[in-house]
């Protein structure tokens, strides 16, 4: 079986998630659905995967692959197949789950730390993410790149995950297999520049920050992948 991976936009790919699939030599196929690509049938793959961009949720009518996206989270979820929603992703996924969809009181850009739950903890995959990768204690609180301006109610039976000081509700689990995640743990390096240089932000003080903090998050996201995957 194979993962399907779902672009909303040119510019946010599937970065360190698809280092990993090729380094682990599983199979993928990446779709650009604002290129017009057509998602392939569902009985393929085991394991889908919807990015980031910068639309919202909301905007089905515009961009009406969305819908597509939230009719394939609910197929998926169905047959109980792995779901990994990031961003835009993990709303579309809110939204499949009949959770409303909102602005956020302000942006939350840069590098942020979100607090895992106390119950989430208790989810091995999650653990993975939360261990320090040289000393193997597990952290609660974790540095993670934030790009987004809209927020998600918890959908009804999910699990919550993290929290930030801006954004109550970060990310979450339903059943096993599903996960969404505001924070984005698939980014390169070239990825964060490149987002600065499309929305003309000059800051410094990111980019010191990503060279502070992108090493370790690489490694926390590789350790999910491991448990995800």
């Amino acid at each position: 079986m194979s993962t399907l991976i779902l672009k909303n936009i040119h510019s946010e790919g599937p970065g360190t998630i698809e280092a990993y699939l090729h380094a682990e030599g599983m199979n993928y196929e990446v779709v650009d659905l604002s290129s017009g690509e057509r998602i392939p049938p569902a009985d393929a793959f085991n394991t889908l995967v919807i990015l980031g961009g910068p639309m919202s949720v909301n905007e089905a009518d515009t961009y009406t692959y969305i819908n597509d996206e939230i009719g394939l989270v609910k197929e998926f979820i169905e047959k109980d197949k792995k779901v990994l929603g990031i961003c835009l992703g993990a709303q579309i996924i809110a939204k499949a789950l009949g959770a409303e969809v909102y602005k956020g009181a302000e942006p939350e850009i840069g590098w942020c730390e979100i607090e895992f739950t106390k119950i989430a903890l208790l989810d091995k995959r999650i653990r993975r993410l939360a261990m320090h990768p040289n000393v193997g204690d597990i952290w609660n609180r974790i540095k993670v790149f934030q790009w987004h301006y809209e927020t998600f109610d918890l959908p009804k039976g999910a699990i919550h995950i993290a929290s930030s000081r801006l954004y109550p509700n970060q990310a979450f689990r339903y059943k096993e297999n599903t996960y969404a995640f505001q924070f984005h743990i698939e980014v390169v390096r070239e990825m964060i520049f490149e987002w600065l240089k499309d929305e003309d932000i000059d800051n410094q003080q990111l980019i010191e920050q990503t060279d502070l903090y992108f090493e370790l998050l690489y490694r926390r996201a590789f350790a999910f992948y491991d448990a995800f995957f």
